[in-house]
């Protein structure tokens, strides 16, 4: 990019240009220099916005953390309607098939990132602790409607959700598992808690 053009909303399209190259290429290949040739801008952007490159890292994850709100609301809305079954499995596919599996080998890979991301976000592991947060919000909406037991623990539920999926989606980068194996996931872990009609 030429000197002194003007980058409309610079951190959006850093972010953007991160994810895409973490999805394309993996953890190891995201490098400042890779997210501002994939954002067509000099590197010196970059720098004018964060202090340092784990910097930018731990921002695009809080970022991407805070998109989940929407994902929960629209998890929580569905509340009532279809099957407990059929809204995890699209909630849980949707979640795995997005940048989020990427962000925690990011996460993984990189002790800095850890350390800056521990300020805001004390505890779990980030993107997935987030991810157990709406699936509990979901169950719970479901138990108050009874389509959940009453005495059904909703956050242990959800983190059964979140960590036997995020292991089956693990070493799957380019083929994903297909949708019946995340149904069959969702379906034991509930198998207890959903009444039977």
């Amino acid at each position: 990019m030429p000197t002194g053009v003007h980058i409309r909303d610079a951190r959006a399209q850093l972010f953007d240009a991160a994810e895409r190259v973490l999805l394309r290429d993996g953890a190891n290949a995201l490098t400042s220099r890779a997210v501002t040739t994939e954002a067509g801008c000099a590197k010196g952007v970059l720098h004018r916005h964060f202090a340092d490159f784990d910097a930018f890292l731990a921002e695009l994850v809080l970022d991407r953390v805070g998109r989940m709100d929407d994902r929960t609301a629209a998890l929580r809305e569905s509340a009532g309607a279809g099957t407990v079954a059929g809204n995890l499995t699209g909630a849980l596919t949707s979640l795995f098939e997005s940048v989020a599996l990427a962000l925690v080998g990011l996460i993984a890979a990189r002790d800095e990132l850890r350390a800056r991301l521990r300020r805001d976000l004390p505890a779990g592991v980030p993107v997935l602790t987030e991810a157990a947060i709406m699936i509990a919000a979901y169950l719970t909406a479901e138990r108050d409607l009874g389509r959940i037991a009453p005495d059904a623990d909703v956050d242990t539920l959800a983190a059964m959700l979140i960590g036997t999926t995020h292991l089956l989606y693990a070493g799957h980068e380019g083929t994903p598992p297909e949708t019946e194996a995340v149904r069959k996931i969702v379906t034991t872990v509930l198998s207890g808690a959903v009444p039977r009609t």
